[in-house]
């Protein structure tokens, strides 16, 4: 288009057009140029502008996504560390299970193993303060006497969730 308003500007300014309605008609065609050329480099600035913002958004979000990805990579370097103590303690209480499994008597440990299955992994729990640790319900006062009453190896279970209770000095009796 530029090209073509100076061919036009060239030739007008020559004197090669001679006949007035040539020269008018040149001159609106100039003219009509100038002013689509203007529109058209609105419409080009229009577009940077537009461009210019969907790159500052772009910068924008890469930026947003690095930092998630920072915290994703954080968390999951901080997962794989949980785990790898998590997989530690469980050898660890394995490991202390194995050798207390092998002083309790038989019986009593085949009894655990069932109870723990049935009771979400839980087979026994503390008496504490009169209270079954298991259930969370406190023992009503006949089963209290019943509790203090039993031999000191004797097995007592709740009589709420069933467990095998384990005194201690702290049971409240």
């Amino acid at each position: 288009m530029r090209q073509r308003a100076a061919r036009d500007q060239q030739r007008l300014d020559s004197g090669a057009v001679t006949s007035p309605k040539d020269l008018e008609n040149l001159q609106h065609e100039i003219a009509s140029l100038a002013k689509r050329q203007g529109d058209l480099e609105d419409v080009v600035l229009e577009v940077m502008e537009r461009r210019e913002s969907a790159q500052e958004r772009v910068a924008e979000l890469t930026g947003r996504v690095a930092s998630v990805q920072a915290k994703t990579d954080d968390a999951m370097a901080r997962r794989g560390a949980a785990t790898e103590s998590l997989d530690s303690e469980i050898a660890t209480a394995t490991k202390e299970r194995e050798v207390i499994a092998a002083s309790v008597p038989a019986d009593l440990l085949k009894l655990y193993d069932k109870l723990r299955g049935q009771q979400g992994g839980i087979g026994a729990a503390r008496l504490f303060q009169r209270r079954c640790e298991g259930c969370r319900l406190e023992l009503n006062i006949t089963e209290v006497n019943e509790v203090k009453a039993a031999a000191p190896d004797a097995v007592l279970r709740c009589e709420n969730c069933r467990r095998i209770l384990v005194r201690t000095s702290e049971s409240g009796l």
